[in-house]
């Protein structure tokens, strides 16, 4: 396609995007973050609650965060051409098995591409129903999941769990894999010691800071890396190219992009197969992360995937603080259970007091009455118990996800075409 081309679409979808909110600049990004350690750093001061900020933590929700964000940088890519991928739990599914089914034989890095190929296959469904038989997006997304579903249970009856096989003599059965080699991981020599013996200090924001740094540099799977670097390259793929602009101009007007010359089937093809793939990823990173395959092992981390895109409004930055938000809460409620969930009610009252006044400064008297009324409960709830029900801390996770998402609806804007039928010649 020709500059002009090119320019004449990003002069459209800049016309497009009139209506969409400034976005955040670096150093309003790094004074949030600031704020939030600050906030962190008190809350451990005031509750007690250490592992609200040691490395263990931070190192358990990055690994917690990985899977989900690759799920929701899958979300992104096929959304931002337009497509709606429901079926990234589905696609992780595929990804889990297929990482299972290589690793064991083959070692980890081709468990990884196994997942990223079983991924693939998924989204090459998705995009064959959706973009060339123009199936309804959800129908197709909730049948991918139900396939991917039925597929790996069978698959692995008749390849881990059969009788004799070498599947089986190696540990497998029907429900698992064998188990693979470790993944290598890596940490920062001097830097990760240091900073943890700064942690042990206990110093208000300075400890704080290093157990963050610390969970960050010890341990890290090469995979984690990987991973970030994906993030940085969709950002540049999709915003600093004429492919990614092309691909965007597929989601937000098809019609248009045809008009310009665009092939749109082509790139709604690579999005929802690059979108597989990412996701497959996902799923091998957690086959990886386990040492094999098993049944449920991906426990809906698609749909929550798809939930931190929708959070991050379909950019990739965005995608990364929903699933870091995510991991923070899971390795929260994984190690430390009751005692520090029960910290966090305290800092949820203290915000959901903020929301109230500035609810009031708006002169939206309904909405500061309840958040109020909310920031009163969960105070009484802090000052009359010493911890919070098992049951509760296992949620923990999704309530997070479903507060975040309604704080943030307004702000969200998805691309205008997204999950609307397209037909080749409506530009013609």
């Amino acid at each position: 396609m020709s500059t002009t081309f090119t320019s004449a679409i990003a002069e459209k979808l800049s016309g497009k995007n009139k209506g969409e909110r400034r976005k955040l600049s670096t150093p309003v990004v790094l004074l949030i973050v600031a704020g939030a350690m600050i906030v962190l750093a008190a809350l451990r001061q005031i509750t007690g609650a250490v592992d609200l900020t040691s490395s263990g933590q931070f190192s358990g929700a990055l690994a917690a965060a990985v899977p989900i964000g690759l799920a929701g940088l899958g979300g992104l890519w096929a959304e931002r051409a337009g497509i709606v991928n429901i079926g990234l739990e589905g696609m992780m599914m595929l990804g889990t098995f297929c990482a299972g089914w290589m690793g064991w034989q083959h070692g980890p890095w081709i468990a990884a591409l196994a997942g990223v190929v079983g991924g693939a296959v998924g989204g090459l469904l998705h995009a064959i129903a959706t973009v060339t038989f123009n199936v309804d997006h959800i129908i197709s997304g909730v049948a991918i999941n139900i396939l991917a579903l039925g597929v790996t249970q069978y698959l692995a009856k008749l390849w881990f769990g059969a009788e004799g096989s070498a599947a089986q003599q190696a540990g497998g059965n029907d429900k698992q894999s064998p188990v693979m080699a470790n993944m290598p991981d890596f940490s920062i020599p001097g830097l990760s010691d240091w900073l943890h013996s700064i942690e042990k200090h206990h110093w208000f924001l300075v400890s704080d800071v290093a157990g963050v740094l610390g969970g960050l540099v010890t341990d890290v799977s090469w995979l984690t890396i990987v991973s970030a670097a994906l993030f940085v390259g969709t950002f540049y793929v999709l915003w600093r190219t004429a492919f990614g602009l092309r691909l965007r101009s597929c989601g937000e007007s098809p019609v248009a992009a045809e008009s310009l010359g665009v092939n749109v089937y082509k790139y709604k093809y690579w999005a929802v197969i690059v979108s597989g793939g990412l996701a497959g990823l996902g799923g091998a990173f957690l086959a990886i992360g386990t040492h094999m395959y098993s049944d449920g092992q991906t426990g809906g981390r698609g749909y929550i995937g798809l939930a931190t895109m929708i959070f991050g409004n379909w950019r990739p930055g965005g995608v990364a603080m929903g699933a870091g938000l995510f991991g923070f809460m899971d390795s929260l409620q994984l190690r430390s259970g009751g005692p520090t969930v029960h910290a966090l009610l305290l800092l949820v009252a203290v915000l959901a007091a903020g929301l109230a006044l500035w609810r009031f400064k708006q002169g939206k008297k309904k909405p500061a009455i309840i958040s109020g009324s909310f920031a009163l409960v969960l105070v009484l709830w802090y000052a009359l118990t010493k911890t919070v029900p098992l049951e509760f801390v296992d949620a923990t996770p999704y309530v997070a996800t479903l507060l975040v998402l309604s704080l943030s609806a307004q702000r969200l804007r998805m691309p205008k075409a997204d999950g609307k039928p397209y037909r080749k010649g409506q530009g013609k």
